[in-house]
């Protein structure tokens, strides 16, 4: 993985002030640094300009960016973040076309693949990235992101020029580009946040390419594709043939994702997602005499303060021993204190550039600095569980009857520490669920779909589009901010596709959740791990660090330059904080309760601070 960044401008020629625009490229490589800070490089010609910070995964010595390479009639340039696991099957024939390849990365295969087949060529990849193409013959630049959004790709057009970046960050190192917020920016940080609107990057003027798009940037002028999203189809196989294909699929999609120059290792959480990714890896792993370092994730005393709930059932520490027990794994418990977790709020803002999921994003950010000085390449269990049904609002009828975002339905939870002036301004009811309307309007139907299956699709929809995307911006985000390469085996595209056409009688065979995932990987865990109830990622029950959200929350609010406090009701937030937290009724999500809300909004406060954004109301 790496971070990318560049910029585009047709009636600018930046060759006539060399150092000053690659020193811009310089300031916007250095700004996401913590992408790839194995090498560096930048490409500047009269139009554009690119620069490129290196994890080295692939091919450590040769595969450098931005990467070049002439034709008989132009030249081709690439910067990329990402990884592809079919290169082996594009490569053939593109040697047998003429190309000769000088490395063995899978950038070479990218930009080969693009001059040769053209600029759908895309859809040939099985991979997470976004990469941008400088394309000499046709004189324009080309974006991509993968299908799903695993990896991000941000952009702002200003004028007649095009600045993007694998982060928001980058963008801002560009001159005259400054943070600005409007009205519809503070929407989605309380009404939808810390989830986002696809292709909305929340500052005024920021915008995403969306995942399965690609983008087109000329002298005509800026223009989208999609070149892939969900399709709904009927479902004609029988349960066996089903379980068989998801078994294949997933067990695929797993050993291609253990490509890498470099050791992968997995996170292993005793859950059943984690557990099938990690022993599908270290079974690969042991056939050629490796052991899997695996990591799990807790809290200081969560032993003695652990509550549990409808959403958290019990804690994960049992589970993962008993994978110990089944699989030689090099194994490695991490901890984090509550102190630390509180600090480490204002750092997951510096990550993300926007607030997150709180604790939740700087417990993962700590790990993952962690997980960092023993490996590179780390595998996760995320997306099963927008796919395959896993969440509570894919079965429990009060929350699959939500007439909204599920994992989002109390918008007065979130408005509870606002003064009323702002909460008539903001109109988040509206906007929410005008968000929302658009949503279900791309949902795709079957015609004879009955009211009940209708209602799960799109609840899976959504999931994929929204709520799993939320999840994979936190997992690049904390994991690039340490260099740590996640991969997400469960968002391989060909199991999305099949999986969303399964019925659900068939996913929820006896009514277990995830009973068609269980199945597929039965042989592969202890019985106890493969039937386990759903447990989210952990979260810290102790008290002190309720305690210390609540200090800090203190300090703002008797601090009157606190940004934040133009848009809080100190006595509203003084109450919230007095009564006895809930921990098991959650705002967002599965763990975004009363302490989370508390963090949330001390994330907004260090992120105006830190950004100073002309607020735009």
């Amino acid at each position: 993985m790496c971070g990318i960044a560049g910029f585009c401008n047709y009636k600018m020629d930046y060759t006539r002030d060399k150092v000053f625009w690659n020193d811009t490229l310089i300031n916007m490589r250095k700004s996401i640094m913590h992408r790839g800070s194995d090498d560096a490089g930048e490409y500047l010609r009269k139009n554009v300009g690119l620069c490129h910070a290196r994890l080295s995964i692939r091919d450590l010595y040769l595969g450098r960016q931005p990467m070049i390479r002439n034709t008989s009639s132009a030249e081709y340039v690439i910067v990329y973040n990402g990884e592809i696991y079919n290169t082996d099957e594009l490569m053939p024939e593109l040697k047998r076309a003429g190309y000769v390849f000088e490395t063995t990365s899978d950038t070479e295969v990218i930009l080969y693949a693009y001059i040769h087949y053209g600029i759908e060529f895309v859809s040939r990849l099985n991979g997470i990235f976004a990469f941008a193409i400088w394309d000499g013959e046709l004189d324009r630049l080309v974006l991509y992101r993968d299908r799903v959004g695993v990896k991000p790709l941000f952009y702002s057009i200003r004028g007649d020029t095009l600045v993007f970046g694998s982060e928001i960050k980058a963008i801002f190192n560009y001159p005259g580009i400054k943070p600005e917020i409007g009205i519809d920016g503070f929407r989605e940080i309380f009404g939808i946040g810390p989830a986002r609107t696809s292709g909305n990057g929340v500052f005024y003027g920021i915008n995403e390419i969306k995942p399965g798009e690609y983008a087109v940037f000329s002298n005509e002028g800026f223009t989208t594709k999609e070149y892939w999203d969900l399709e709904s189809k009927p479902h004609t196989d029988g349960y066996t043939e089903t379980v068989e294909k998801v078994s294949f699929l997933v067990r695929d999609a797993i050993r291609r994702q253990m490509v890498s120059d470099v050791p992968v290792c997995s996170f292993l959480s005793g859950g059943i997602d984690s557990s099938i990714v990690t022993a599908v890896a270290s079974s690969y792993l042991n056939e050629n005499g490796v052991t899997l370092n695996t990591f799990s994730f807790d809290f200081k005393d969560n032993s003695k303060f652990f509550k549990s709930n409808a959403f958290q059932p019990e804690r994960d520490r049992p589970y993962v021993d008993m994978m110990l027990s089944m699989y030689n794994l090099n194994h490695t418990y991490l901890e984090c204190d509550e102190g630390l977790l509180a600090d480490l709020l204002y750092t997951a803002v510096d990550a993300k550039d926007l607030p997150g999921m709180a604790d939740i994003d700087a417990s993962l950010l700590y790990f993952c600095s962690l997980v960092k000085k023993h490996n590179k390449v780390a595998l996760t269990g995320e997306c099963a569980d927008e796919i395959f049904g896993g969440y509570p609002w894919f079965y429990r009828e009060e929350l699959l009857s939500v007439n909204g975002f599920p994992w989002s339905r109390d918008i007065n939870a979130r408005t509870a520490l606002l003064s009323d002036d702002f909460i008539r301004e903001l109109n988040l009811e509206e906007y929410v669920s005008e968000r929302y309307r658009e949503s279900l309007k791309e949902v795709p139907l079957l015609e004879d779909e009955n009211p009940a299956d209708k209602r799960r699709r799109e609840i899976t929809y959504l999931n994929i589009k929204w709520f799993m995307q939320t999840l994979l911006d936190r997992m690049d985000r904390a994991s690039m901010f340490s260099g740590l390469e996640a991969r997400v085996p469960f968002a391989d595209h060909r199991i999305i596709e099949y999986v969303f056409n399964i019925p659900w009688e068939i996913k929820f065979k006896d009514g277990v959740e995830k009973s068609l995932l269980r199945e597929a990987g039965k042989g592969l865990l202890p019985e106890k791990v493969l039937y386990r109830k759903k447990s989210p990622y952990p979260k810290t029950y102790h008290p002190n660090y309720e305690r210390l959200l609540k200090e800090r929350l203190e300090d703002i609010l008797s601090n009157h330059n606190s940004p934040v406090l133009q848009f809080l009701d100190k006595k509203k937030a003084l109450s919230f904080m007095q009564a006895p937290a809930e921990y098991g009724k959650p705002w967002f999500g599965q763990l975004m309760a009363a302490p989370q809300l508390m963090a949330y909004i001390i994330q907004v406060n260090y992120w105006l601070e830190k950004y100073s954004p002309a607020i735009l109301l």
